[in-house]
């Protein structure tokens, strides 16, 4: 069944990495809320719904994967991961929305502009003929010029009637269109505030889930206590990131090892009882992750990447995974099955998270506001981790940077994911 989950989500994340990374000129719409031109907010809106599709289809397995869940605690991480996945669909329809309304009140603003230049003529037009209609019949057959003249100018009205015929109802066909414009424009907002309250109502119920998750492994928090303070320790004494990331990638070779090795052997007077239980191997240790093949991956969050693997940064350093900019709060998640071997803070980081998915492959996730996972907690993939912290002075994108790597070196996760689908 687990092969299955992981399958299905492998389809949709081809269509997620190029949701997540549109062209140039609709990146920028997203982010930035401007365009030069309808058809790149158009690109903009299509790249944003697109994205939201994927994010639905990606909730709608999570969920039926919590249904299938027979144990309890299995069914606790099955319904976080479900809630979590809701979460990110709601987080893509409202930025998809956001797009929609900048679209419609573009579209709006160009209306305006047309109907103006149309109306002005024919406002003209209209008021010329009214001035000659109100002139006394007396009037008109004192004015000097032939019988002739008057012929002419008969045939002139009767000639430019229909086109004014024509461009009336052309402008109330604009009208309309404005009109119709300006509803759609109020039903997105209404529906933007309807989201917003899901999606408040969405967060509340994951905390309210994940305090249960807490109280129901209350059990094991005495040694996950011991590792979460030797990782802290590591942390601390790590000169950067970087060497963090090896040690916590040395530590978990180690455990790796350690994991595999057989279990004591019975003394002889012991052969008449039964074996002891044997240990199971971290869930990050899975077969193909022991033979050294890649883990199924998506992205921790949605959002939009700002910056490729390879990209040279402002500080002139090359990017060694995808930075991603997301909504304030937005749900980060397990981007793969992996074990927890580090959460905390970071200097300059905010709060950051060291996935190790065995056979020498690991995540770095950073920029997280809170944490919803502990050192040493298995998770599977699209399990709720944390939420991404607000930006300086709370204006802008905040980003998520992930970075995969394995035997300590960046792994291109477009091309890895890309490929594997």
């Amino acid at each position: 069944m687990r092969a299955g989950r992981i399958t299905r989500s492998m389809t949709g994340v081809a269509a997620l990495l190029l949701c997540a990374m549109p062209p140039l000129g609709a990146q920028q719409v997203i982010l930035t809320g401007k365009a030069t031109s309808i058809a790149e907010q158009k690109r903009a809106l299509a790249q944003a719904t697109a994205q939201a599709l994927t994010a639905r289809r990606l909730s709608h397995q999570m969920e039926a994967h919590a249904k299938s869940a027979r144990a309890e605690a299995d069914r606790l991480n099955a319904r976080a991961a479900a809630l979590a996945a809701r979460i990110q669909q709601s987080e893509a329809e409202l930025r998809a929305g956001v797009m929609r309304i900048a679209l419609i009140n573009r579209l709006i603003a160009d209306q305006r502009t047309r109907l103006a230049a149309k109306q002005g003529p024919l406002v003209r037009l209209v008021a010329a003929l009214q001035s000659v209609a109100r002139r006394p019949p007396v009037l008109a057959l004192l004015q000097p010029g032939s019988l002739v003249d008057a012929v002419h100018m008969r045939a002139a009205f009767a000639q430019i009637l229909p086109v004014i015929q024509q461009r009336t109802a052309a402008l109330r066909a604009d009208l309309a269109h404005a009109r119709q414009l300006k509803t759609l424009a109020v039903t997105a907002a209404a529906a933007q505030v309807r989201g917003k309250e899901s999606l408040k109502q969405q967060r509340l119920a994951l905390g309210k889930l994940e305090a249960e998750k807490r109280l129901a492994s209350r059990g094991l928090a005495s040694g996950a206590s011991l590792e979460a303070e030797r990782a802290t320790a590591l942390g601390e004494e790590a000169r950067d990131i970087g060497a963090l990331m090896h040690e916590i990638e040395t530590a978990g070779d180690i455990r790796a090892r350690l994991a595999s090795l057989p279990g004591p052997q019975p003394r002889p007077g012991m052969l008449g009882q039964p074996a002891p239980p044997t240990q199971e191997a971290p869930a990050a240790a899975t077969t193909s992750s022991r033979a050294g093949t890649a883990p199924a991956y998506r992205l921790p969050v949605m959002g939009i990447i700002v910056t490729g693997m390879g990209e040279v940064g402002p500080g002139g350093v090359r990017a060694r995974g995808l930075t991603i900019a997301v909504q304030p709060g937005a749900q980060v998640v397990a981007p793969a099955d992996g074990r927890i071997a580090f959460a905390g803070p970071y200097r300059g980081f905010g709060q950051i998270l060291i996935l190790d998915h065995g056979g020498g492959w690991a995540s770095l996730i950073t920029d997280l506001a809170h944490l919803s996972a502990r050192v040493g907690q298995s998770v599977e993939q699209g399990a709720p981790l944390g939420a991404a912290r607000p930006t300086a002075g709370g204006s802008g994108n905040p980003t998520i940077t992930v970075e995969l790597r394995r035997q300590g070196r960046p792994v291109d996760i477009v091309a890895m994911t890309t490929t594997r689908s």
